[in-house]
């Protein structure tokens, strides 16, 4: 009998502990990183695809975005603390389903995914609805590169978020 349990405990342990979630699978988001980047519960860090938000922190990138954009460090920094701010309410501490395309992480070894909220609410979507992100596709992850680019040109439009 003891064995049983302890055999039922560490298939359950080893089914549990597995290195990625499965795409149906809940996990909790520990922590919004910035505008398109999230640690969840068991530490892994996810990129969202198909969007990009503004730097917060001095990188190579952020001076490539202000050389590109004509916009100054501090301007590009404060867009992404609001970019920040709006991933954050829109998803720490709550329950995530991770949805994966083609290739599933980033020469960052970060996962690289589609994120929906329990209530279907999607989150890579509703951040670029809400003017809070920029379109960038990388190839083969495209599944959703239609919806993304429908959804920028209406917040452009519609001066929602960062485009006000």
């Amino acid at each position: 009998m003891r064995k049983s349990l302890l055999l039922i405990s560490l298939i359950f342990l080893v089914i549990s502990c597995s290195v990625e979630p499965s795409d149906n699978s809940c996990i909790f988001v520990k922590r919004v990183v910035d505008g398109d980047t999230l640690v969840l519960e068991d530490n892994q860090r996810v990129r969202l695809i198909g969007i990009d938000t503004p730097e917060t922190h001095e990188s190579p990138k952020l001076y490539r975005d202000s050389q590109r954009s004509g916009q100054n460090i501090k301007t590009i920094q404060e867009l992404g603390r609001r970019s920040y701010e709006f991933t954050k309410e829109l998803i720490e501490g709550k329950c995530v389903i991770l949805e994966f395309d083609v290739v599933r992480h980033d020469k960052y070894n970060r996962l690289l995914a589609y994120v929906y909220l329990k209530d279907g609410t999607f989150v890579n979507a509703e951040i670029v609805k809400k003017g809070y992100a920029s379109l960038m596709t990388i190839p083969p992850n495209v599944k959703y590169t239609d919806l993304f680019l429908k959804l920028y040109r209406e917040a452009r439009e519609n001066k929602h978020g960062l485009w006000k």
